[in-house]
């Protein structure tokens, strides 16, 4: 690798990854559901954004002004054609950690986010991360980072050193990452098929593994494959971070708030008789056997009286995102599949299953005859915002000045799925974030864009572009050979997008 690289894996790109967490409109209901005030959101910063999807959809879903930097020059520049497209707020560079720290142009920042990056660089750049936000977070502003978590990883983390190992050592440079990669996840099946007494004493590594082989190779080059890889314990994080005074808030994993679904009742007494809510969340990653996390911190947190609490919560805007026969009143936690209480949860689905803007407060006396109290609403309002079938949406001011941006973003990720399905995500002027739009669905609204009125006419739009390329549809495995089922089948795909997608696409202002 050359020296540029610092041992992060740079002969291969990213994915086009999108990570809601990062989206500083989730903030003001995620910190008021912990009790915390929160900022207002003016300036952001994105630190090792990857190929910027993240970053830009942000930027163009609301007036605030970005800025970031990823140290890959090829990530960068998608990252900078993305925001010279949706002529958002947003200054993007490809400078290493340091030498942003030292950037003179470098506004202070209400919110800055890291997804993943502090697992993957040195103690060298992780105190250099430290010091940006000691320096460049407002008081009062919010840090969001997620990492790799003991210990969730102990067991797996001598079996990655052996794979890494073997690309370095065994694997031909010449052949490049990816076939390295095939190389030894090949080495790895084959040394646990001879049953080492490291398999007998850790029998979930072979799990791991499985899923592992079927990952997308650009993923697993940047997860698995850099020099340096480090999970750590949140009291770990929690050392590294104290030069910037900042304090854990909650979690941005909504799910990791819901006791019932990840905690025994012995745990939740057990966890209730530790009176340090630090060293709490340090046995509760213990008892979850935690393996990622993903955190806001705050520098200056203030708490809400009770009242004001409540009243931020019932201010809090919601719209349903799912079709409403799609949401399955199920959840997956730590303690595995739990269902959900209908008579609770179906009164709050169906107040929302016109898919307009609601306040909790409104949602709260539409379900008041179905004797849903407060505190039932909000834990069903939890659990289905972390299963991503309700979004926070924002202000109508913030959504009027983010549309021109937002529709600019997305013209232009609707151009390249003419020829790619990378990019799945379009931003929403609502929800000030992403949201899931796959390639046919983007092209079905390129359709409407060029003014073609029903579903037989975007299936028609849709088969022209796939024929001209060569390409045809796979259903169920098999490749569909002739025009007649590529455009039967698109045909199907466009009358469930006109019924189901559209209207909530239309809602969300994507369409």
């Amino acid at each position: 690798m050359t020296p540029w690289t610092s041992g992060y894996v740079a002969d291969i790109g990213y994915t086009y990854g999108y990570y809601a967490e990062l989206n500083p409109a989730r903030l003001p209901y995620a910190l008021a559901s912990s009790g915390l005030a929160c900022p207002e959101i003016k300036t952001a910063c994105e630190l090792g954004f990857g190929q910027g999807l993240s970053v830009n959809i942000h930027a163009a879903g609301a007036p605030t002004q970005w800025w970031g930097t990823d140290f890959n020059p090829a990530q960068s520049g998608f990252a900078q054609e993305l925001a010279r497209a949706s002529k958002a707020q947003c200054q993007l560079f490809d400078d290493a950690f340091d030498q942003f720290l030292h950037r003179t142009d470098l506004p202070d920042f209400d919110f800055i986010g890291l997804h993943g990056i502090w697992s993957w660089i040195s103690d060298q750049n992780r105190a250099v991360i430290s010091e940006f936000v000691a320096k460049k977070l407002k008081v009062g502003g919010v840090l969001y980072i997620s990492y790799n978590t003991l210990p969730g990883w102990a067991a797996f983390a001598p079996m990655r050193h052996l794979m890494t190992e073997h690309a370095e050592i065994l694997g031909a440079e010449g052949r490049g990452i990816v076939s390295r990669i095939d190389g030894a996840i090949e080495f790895a099946e084959k040394f646990l098929a001879t049953n080492p007494l490291f398999l007998r004493a850790n029998p979930l590594v072979g799990e791991r593994l499985s899923k592992i082989k079927d990952q997308n190779r650009h993923y697993l080059a940047h997860e698995y494959f850099n020099r340096d890889w480090h999970p750590m314990h949140f009291a770990a994080l929690a050392q590294c971070l104290a030069p910037a005074k900042v304090q854990y808030a909650c979690s941005a994993n909504y799910l990791d708030a819901i006791d019932a679904v990840n905690l025994t009742a012995e745990q939740q007494a057990f966890l209730k008789e530790i009176p340090d809510p630090m060293f709490e969340q340090t046995v509760r990653d213990f008892m979850t056997n935690q393996q990622f996390r993903r955190d806001y911190w705050v520098k200056g947190a203030r708490r809400l009286s009770a009242f004001e609490q409540a009243q931020a919560l019932r201010d809090q805007r919601l719209l349903l995102t799912t079709p409403r026969d799609e949401v399955a009143l199920k959840v997956t936690g730590a303690l595995g599949e739990a269902s959900l209480n209908e008579p609770v949860y179906g009164p709050v689905l169906q107040a929302l299953a016109d898919h307009q803007v609601k306040t909790i407060a409104q949602v709260e006396k539409q379900v008041a005859g179905s004797q849903v109290s407060f505190g039932q609403l909000l834990q069903a309002v939890h659990v289905l915002m972390a299963a991503g079938h309700i979004a926070s949406v924002q202000a109508d001011a913030t959504i009027a000045a983010a549309s021109a941006s937002s529709k600019a973003l997305n013209r232009h990720i609707q151009h390249k799925s003419l020829g790619t399905a990378d990019l799945s995500y379009l931003a929403s002027p609502v929800t000030g974030g992403g949201i899931v739009v796959g390639r046919f669905a983007q092209l079905f609204l390129a359709a409407l864009v060029e003014g073609k009125k029903n579903p037989s006419d975007w299936a028609q739009y849709v088969w022209q572009i796939l024929s001209a390329q060569g390409q045809r549809i796979i259903k169920e495995g098999n490749t569909l050979q002739s025009a007649e089922e590529n455009l039967k089948e698109l045909q199907v795909q466009a009358e469930e997008f006109a019924q189901k997608r559209l209207p909530i696409l239309r809602a969300l202002k994507v369409a």
